[in-house]
Formats: C-alpha cells, structure tokens, sequence
C-alpha cells in the first residue's frame, strides 16, 4: 500500500507547523484522517501533540486560544477565525461510568495516544514530515471496508457504551461491515446503552438512519435498536400476513427507511411509520392480515418515543404529522386537496409524496402500478393548484375578521365558523375569493 499524501489546509497546518517549529511533535489526526483517505472533505482538523497542554498555550499565546478542555488536555486554537481542538498525547485512565475516563495521564508518543481510540479508522495520524501513523491497520480496514475496535472490543465498549451507537453511525454513513469480534462485542454488551444520555443516543441515532448503510445496520443488529428503543421489538419477525407485502414489519421497516431521502426527519418517519402495527394485527376470515388504526398508533407511539429521547419541537412534530397520515389516500379532486393542504400544510404534504415513495418501494409489487398513478396524479394536481391563488386556509381569504367587524359582526366564535364557511365554499369553487363575492355572500349568511 502506497504511503498516502494528505493535503492539510493552511489553518491547520499552521498549528502542526508551529508546534513543530518550537520542537513539538504534532500531527492531524482521527477523523480528518479517515475522510481524508476516504477522498471526503474533512469538517473538522483536529490536532494532538507531546506539547502538554500549558506549553500548547505558550506557542499560541499571540492567537486566540479557547480552554476547551484543559484538564484532560484540550484546548481550541483559532487560525484566521478556523477553529482547530488541540489535544496532548494522552491515555485514558478508568471508566467507572462507562462513559467518561475518571483522569487521564499525559504520555510522550503518538502511538500510546492512538491505542486508546475507539475504531481502527479513527486511530491514524499524519504529519508531512513523518508520514502516516498507523498502528492499528486503520487504512487497510478502510479499504476493507470494515469497523473495527481499537484493542479488546469489550474493554473499548465497557469503556464508553456510546461507542456502540458510534460503530452503527459509521458502519452506516460509509455503508462498511462491522467485524466479527467487534459485532459480537457489541450484542453482548448493548445494556451499557442504558447508560448513556438521550440526547446521545438520538443523535448517534439519527446519524446511522442518514447513512447509506441504514438498512444493513437495522437488519444486522435490530437487538440494539430494541435497548434504545424497546417499542421495535415486536417488529421483529412479525409476519405481516398481507398481499401488499414480503417482508416482516421490521424488514419492511429498514427497506423503508433506505428508500427515503437522506433527511433525519423522513427516516424517523420510516423507522416509526408503522411500529403500532402488532398492536392493531387481525386476521380476517380468509386469514388475511390487517393492521387498522396503525397510523394514529403509531403516531402514539412515536410522540411519547420521541419525547423520551428529548426530541426538539419541530422535529417531533412533524414526524408525528407524518406518522399519523402515512396511510392516508391524496384527494382526487382540487377541493378535496385544497383542504388537505389547509389541514397539514404545504410542506407537510410535500413530504408525504417521500413517505408514500420510500413506503411503496419496501412492499410488494401488489397493485404498485395503482399507487404510482395515485401519486402521479395528486402531484399534478398539486401542481395546477400552485398555479392559482392559494385557497387553502382562511388566510388566504381575500377578506379577514376586520372586514368583518366593519360589517358589524362581532369577534366571537361564530365569526370562525363564518370564515370557515366561506372557505369551504371558495374551495369547491362556488364561490369567488374577491373582496365583493365573499362581502357580498357574508351578507347573505348574517341574514339568512
């Protein structure tokens, strides 16, 4: 394997250069490394070097330097407003939490600092000078397209039980394997998930859903998705006993979440679309499965999930709109969708068109063509409905409450209902949204 050149941006290389020149070794190192190698451009450079964390404020004590993490050697220096997490050579003393190293002790080699890393591709480091730091065999499990732990597997995930979730996320966004001893390492000790934070968990989480790898990662290890999540758990296996599918709930559910856009928010849509299915299983007479009411379960369901993993707002929000309308059939005719779209919202329904798409593709081939024409045709008339002036919500009434109390019309609950009248009738088109028409027919109704 040829000796790879890293190009290092001059913000970065600045900082390893400097050390350098003060008689420090100092390398980039981790996952700029890895994308590196990948041909990915890096997010972030981070830095590690023999400078204790004092002398690295003595090299840069004309730039701006943030005190991150002094005590366990870490601080941030800026180079022309770029930020680059400068960390001394360290290793990890005990994990009494199994998340977080109780002290850690300054050592003199690059080498002892990468053997306390979590996986093999994050465990190089590179300098101009010196080359590739590789003790680990980072770049050939790279080529190999594998994830591999650092050391023991066990000692690594007794260590900090997040790193499970991390092996996942990986695994997934480069569509790699997981490594046999590493694989098993993870099943075995997949409670010390109980230990880690919501917050992490959902976000690991939804970072492996993004990931081309998705699929494979849900289907090879759905035991660890049931310890964060223990209302998949019925999922798994359960044979859905229906024309419009081939695959188990679960197996229905990882093929789902792959076919939809890489959108955090859509893939919580697929992996929660229908976990209130074995709640709602019935069997017909000629022993036919049938899920009824599944999407206001799971929708349920997924409001108090996402609640527990301390979801923000509008994500939990519009995964649960979206839960809830999943099965929903598009209207056919234009006021049909105009009050479709008054109820959900035009983006709502925007994204139903990917849920619908990426639901589709994970069934059977009953009656596709049927739904790809659904589909088509609801695009459409949508379409035609953008080219017009909105009439979706009393908003888009061309008169309001003050038209209203000019007309003496008190403000009161009837005055609600007036405007949704008028609405209902601009959307099925027997009345016209102007000023005059809709005056004109609020005299009628007052008098009437």
């Amino acid at each position: 394997m040829s000796a790879p050149i890293i190009s290092i941006p001059d913000y970065a290389l600045t900082v390893v250069q400097r050390l350098a020149h003060f008689g420090y070794e100092a390398y980039v190192v981790g996952g700029c490394v890895r994308d590196s190698l990948l041909g990915r451009t890096p997010k972030d450079w981070d830095v590690c070097t023999n400078a204790t964390p004092q002398q690295v404020l003595g090299v840069f004590k004309r730039f701006n330097v943030i005190k991150t993490g002094l005590q366990h050697g870490t601080v941030t220096v800026m180079v022309n407003h770029e930020p680059v997490e400068v960390t001394t050579f360290r290793i990890d003393g005990e994990y009494t939490d199994n998340r977080h190293p109780d002290a850690v002790t300054f050592v003199s080699e690059v080498e002892a600092d990468l053997s306390r890393r979590d996986f093999t591709i994050n465990a190089m480091a590179y300098n101009p000078t010196r080359g590739l730091v590789d003790a680990f065999g980072g770049q050939q499990d790279l080529s190999a397209g594998l994830i591999r732990c650092v050391g023991e597997p066990d000692a690594r995930f007794n260590e900090d039980g997040l790193r499970i979730m991390r092996a996942l996320r990986f695994a997934a966004r480069y569509d790699f394997a997981i490594e046999r001893e590493t694989a098993f390492s993870m099943r075995r000790n997949r409670h010390l998930l109980e230990n880690v934070s919501v917050e992490r968990i959902f976000t690991e989480l939804k970072g492996i859903l993004v990931g081309n790898g998705a699929r494979s990662m849900m289907l090879a290890f759905p035991e660890i998705f049931g310890v964060i999540m223990p209302e998949l758990v019925p999922m798994f296996g359960f044979d859905q006993r229906n024309p419009h599918h081939i695959y188990d709930v679960w197996t229905h559910t990882a093929h789902a979440v792959q076919a939809a856009p890489a959108d955090p928010t859509l893939r919580l849509v697929m992996l929660l679309h229908d976990i209130g299915k074995p709640a709602c299983f019935t069997v017909d007479e000629k022993g036919k499965g049938h899920f009824y009411g599944h999407p206001d379960k799971s929708a349920e369901m997924a409001e108090q999930i996402l609640l527990r993993l301390k979801s923000d707002t509008a994500t939990l929000e519009n995964v649960v709109k979206l839960v809830r309308v999943h099965d929903d059939t598009f209207p056919s005719r234009a006021a049909g969708m105009r009050r479709f779209i008054g109820r959900l919202g035009l983006p709502i329904v925007q994204q139903l068109f990917d849920v619908k798409r990426a639901d589709h593709a994970a069934q059977s081939t009953h009656e596709q063509a049927e739904k790809q024409a659904e589909l088509r045709n609801a695009a459409l008339l949508i379409e035609d409905l953008l080219n017009e002036p909105p009439a979706f919500t009393v908003k888009d009434l061309a008169i309001n409450g003050r038209d209203l109390i000019s007309l003496g019309i008190k403000p009161s609950p009837a005055m609600g209902e007036l405007l949704a009248t008028l609405l209902a009738e601009v959307q099925d088109e027997t009345l016209q949204n102007t000023k005059e028409a809709l005056l004109a027919r609020v005299q009628q109704l007052v008098i009437a």
